[in-house]
C-alpha cells in the first residue's frame, strides 16, 4: 500500500533571511493519519534551527500538539510560520539555533546566503504540484541563458564560502 505523500512550493516570508527563496516541502503522510501526523520535510536545504540537515521538520504542530481535526493548510501554514519565528529551544540543528540565541546577525547571513544559493529558483515541475514559472515574453528565452550563466558563477562562489564555514 503506496502512502500518500503532498510536495509543494512556499515562498519565504518577507522581512526573514529567508525573503525571496522558494522552498519545496513535503509531507508524508503515514497509514494511522490522521490519528497520528504527518512527517514533514523541507527538499529544499536550507538554515534553520527547526530542520535537520535531511530536511526533517520539527514543529510542536507536527508533534505533540498534533489534532486529528487539523488538515494539511494547517500544517502548511505552521511551516511558513516557523521561517518567520523559529523556536531554538527545540533545535534540530544545534549550530543554527545556537546562532539565533547568541549572534542574530550572523545566523541571519548564513540563512540568507543558503537561501541565495539553495532557494532562489522557482520550482518548475507541475507534476509534483508546484507553481510554473510565467514566461516573460518572447524575448525571455533569448536572454535567459546569458542571466543563467551570471547566475551559476554567482552560486558556485557562495557555495565555496560555504564549503569554507
Amino acid at each position: 500500500m503506496m502512502l500518500p505523500t503532498f510536495k509543494r512550493s512556499s515562498t519565504g516570508p518577507v522581512g526573514t533571511p529567508y525573503a525571496g527563496g522558494y522552498f519545496r516541502v513535503k509531507l508524508s503522510l503515514g497509514k494511522d493519519f490522521p490519528q497520528v501526523p504527518p512527517r514533514g520535510f523541507f527538499l529544499t536545504k536550507i538554515f534553520h534551527p527547526n530542520v535537520a540537515k535531511n530536511g526533517e521538520i520539527c514543529v510542536n504542530t507536527l508533534k505533540k500538539d498534533w489534532k486529528a481535526e487539523l488538515g494539511i493548510k494547517h500544517i502548511l501554514l505552521t511551516i511558513k510560520c516557523l521561517l518567520i519565528v523559529p523556536n531554538p529551544e527545540s533545535a534540530l540543528n544545534e549550530e543554527a539555533g545556537k546562532l539565533l540565541l547568541e549572534h542574530y546577525d550572523e545566523y541571519c547571513k548564513r540563512a540568507k546566503m543558503m537561501t541565495e544559493i539553495h532557494a532562489t529558483s522557482r520550482p518548475r515541475s507541475s507534476k509534483e504540484g508546484l507553481e510554473e514559472a510565467p514566461s516573460e515574453g518572447p524575448m525571455a528565452k533569448k536572454h535567459a541563458g546569458d542571466k543563467k550563466l551570471g547566475d551559476k558563477k554567482k552560486q558556485k562562489d557562495k557555495k565555496r564560502t560555504l564549503k569554507r564555514l
